[in-house]
């Protein structure tokens, strides 16, 4: 298989679209709980339904087999505190959990997390996920118990307290009898394909290859309950209508609202190409609630191909990396985290402070580098064979550099960290913490419809998204019994249609790159670093005039060209949300990353609260919702689940 440019070379022409085209054509399904988006979250999501005897629909844009960020694979699986190792309690360290990620954080996501996450990973392994080392290839490796073979990452977590960046030095750093043991290694790549499986096995009827585009409410009616949702093949050009009284969003969030390069990856980061907001705008759209749509982060961009952040010792990914510069200098710790514009992730601001003053002073002399050489063998190949090769697509690179001559007992790796392009404006990271808000049930305002995953605000890593899925299948599950279906309005239902097909019907016009790359221009110029009521009203009327008039002439030849125009209409809306937002908030807020010039003082009544929007009859409503509105965390999380039995058995 060689690349785009041999094919056409050889052949030509480019080939003929492969699959039937429907545009047009119609295919109704009925169930109890449809699930929008097939990533961690959702596979979860469905087989938790399915299992509580709901016929379950899933709707994924991709192939549920690898799609999603969690598809290639993942090395941690986090806050799992009710492993038989642990020692701290669960509730007790969902609090610690949870203030440690500040004032804007998710408790409600962190207390399932925390409660379930064992349970959840107990059932992987029952499907067939591999969570130990049950071959006997790490003896012998920080972290790992002979007695159950779970292999724990030493350096999160110390004497019942996230651990302090002094904390993360090396192998053996933090005594064994110190550590919480509340992070888990284990070999990700093996669980999506089994979760498709189990999927199968359970009777999910799988949509691969559709896209989702709406949530249907009750007779039509913005904010009533839900009555199923729509989507489109995004091979046959099909329109596809699901007929359910519950519905699951398991999207993830945003992606290529400021800055999209196709041809490179271009933004550094482990998140799926397919990831736009989609979801999140499905549920603006039906009513639900969003929140923290302000808030800025730097993104992690890369001068050339995606994933090249992961190289040299600067992820959670490289254990106990010791990090040296070109003089063979070790640097203090901690040094595993990501440089992003300014910011690495790191609980010791200071030692990174100290870090960059040392380049510009001499102290320390660029480029820096991941040195396995230095590291214990049996070490350096549970970092190099199991933590890399099975976190996202990171085995490429393993495997690339292998091929190459590279040797992990001898050699160092480049780390990117402080040379890579870094840019001076703010862009949001799709992990950023805006998202969707829910009640203990993870269900939103509107009736039915639940969120999971990395739809939810401030949402956390893998297990978070595989424990809270789990736990919105069973909630819907149980509320679709009791509801039965609603009326569906064919009205709403052929508006949609005639958005989502509108495109297919020109020739010619603006692609959907184009009209990607204006949205982020505008975005860049509008909502970039300085912000002020001028800059963000005129953001909303330059994204007034493209809806007016770049949005009439974006066209689709093909499905997948459909799928990508239909993304740009989420990235759009979702746009809209963030500068609106961005609007409503006069003040700044340094927990949210935002800054406003015109009002630079942060306001302490503002910090105490997440800034909800909803809509009414298309109108914006604004609403300020105490922070920790979920109260004691036990206590609910116990009130909600009272029959809750932990793993299943069967």
């Amino acid at each position: 298989m060689g690349t785009w440019h041999e094919y056409l070379k050889t052949e030509g022409a480019p080939p003929e679209w492969p699959y039937p085209i429907k545009f047009g054509e119609e295919t109704e399904l009925e169930a109890d709980v449809v699930v929008l988006g097939g990533g961690i979250a959702g596979c979860w999501a469905a087989i938790s339904a399915a299992r509580e005897g709901a016929k379950v629909v899933l709707m994924e844009k991709g192939d549920v087999r690898r799609s999603g960020a969690g598809g290639p694979g993942c090395d941690h699986w986090c806050n799992v505190p009710a492993n038989p190792h642990s020692r701290v309690d669960p509730d007790e360290w969902a609090i610690e959990e949870m203030e440690s990620l500040g004032d804007f954080s998710n408790g409600i996501g962190i207390e399932i997390q925390c409660r379930e996450d064992y349970d959840t990973l107990l059932e992987m392994e029952q499907m067939g996920g591999k969570i130990r080392d049950t071959d006997d290839e790490y003896v012998g490796v920080e972290g790992r118990y002979d007695d159950t073979k779970f292999m724990f990452s030493p350096r999160y977590s110390v004497d019942g307290k996230l651990a302090p960046g002094e904390g993360w030095g090396g192998p053996g750093y933090n005594p064994p009898e110190k550590r919480n043991n509340t992070v888990i290694r284990i070999w990700g790549t093996t669980f999506k394909p089994i979760l498709k499986k189990e999927c199968r096995r359970r009777g999910v009827q799988i949509l691969d290859r559709v896209m989702a585009t709406s949530i249907l409410n009750e007779n039509g009616e913005q904010g009533a309950r839900v009555v199923g949702a729509t989507g489109i093949n995004v091979r046959t050009g099909e329109f596809v209508i699901v007929k359910a009284p519950t519905v699951i969003i398991s999207t993830a969030g945003a992606g290529h609202i400021w800055h999209m390069d196709t041809e490179h990856g271009g933004i550094s980061t482990m998140y799926s190409r397919n990831q736009c907001g989609d979801g999140t705008v499905m549920a603006w759209r039906a009513g639900a609630r969003v929140t923290m749509m302000e808030r800025n982060m730097p993104n992690r961009f890369s001068g050339g191909l995606k994933h090249k952040w992961y190289t040299g010792g600067a992820d959670a990914s490289y254990e106990n990396v010791p990090l040296v510069d070109a003089a063979g200098k070790v640097l203090p710790a901690p040094t595993q985290g990501w440089a992003d514009g300014g910011v690495m992730f790191s609980p010791n601001a200071k030692v990174i402070a100290d870090l960059r003053s040392g380049i510009r002073d001499g102290r320390y002399k660029l480029p820096f580098f991941g040195d396995f050489g230095a590291m214990k063998p049996e070490e350096a190949h549970a970092t190099w064979d199991l933590m890399l090769c099975e976190e996202s697509t990171t085995k490429v690179m393993v495997d690339t550099m292998e091929a190459n001559g590279f040797d992990k007992n001898r050699d160092a790796v480049l780390n990117y960290t402080f040379i890579e392009m870094q840019p001076s404006l703010q862009y949001r990271d799709p992990a950023g913490g805006g998202g969707i808000m829910t009640d203990w049930d993870l269900m939103t305002n509107v009736e039915g419809l639940y969120a999971a995953g990395m739809s939810t605000f401030s949402p956390g890593d893998h297990s978070y998204a595989a424990a809270t899925g789990r736990y919105a299948g069973r909630k819907a599950a149980a509320l679709a019994k009791k509801l039965g279906q609603g009326k569906v309005c064919r009205g709403q239902i052929d508006a949609e249609k005639e958005r989502v097909l509108a495109p297919t019907k020109r020739s010619g016009g603006i692609d959907w790159k184009e009209l990607n790359f204006g949205l982020n221009r505008a975005m860049q110029y509008f909502a970039g670093e300085f912000k002020n009521e001028e800059l963000l009203k005129l953001g909303l009327e330059e994204i007034g005039r493209i809806e007016q008039y770049a949005v009439p002439q974006l066209y689709a030849l093909d499905p997948h060209k459909l799928m990508r125009s239909l993304e740009d209409l989420s990235i759009i809306e979702y746009a809209k949300i963030i500068l609106n937002a961005m609007r409503e908030r006069k003040c700044s807020s340094p927990k949210l990353g935002f800054e406003r010039l015109d009002y630079p003082q942060a306001d302490p009544a503002e910090e105490k609260s997440y800034l909800a929007l909803h809509q009414v009859n298309g109108e914006i409503v604004f609403e300020r919702i105490p922070i920790r509105y979920w109260g004691n965390m036990k206590e609910q999380y116990e009130a909600h689940n009272p029959d809750y039995a932990g793993v299943f058995k069967g």
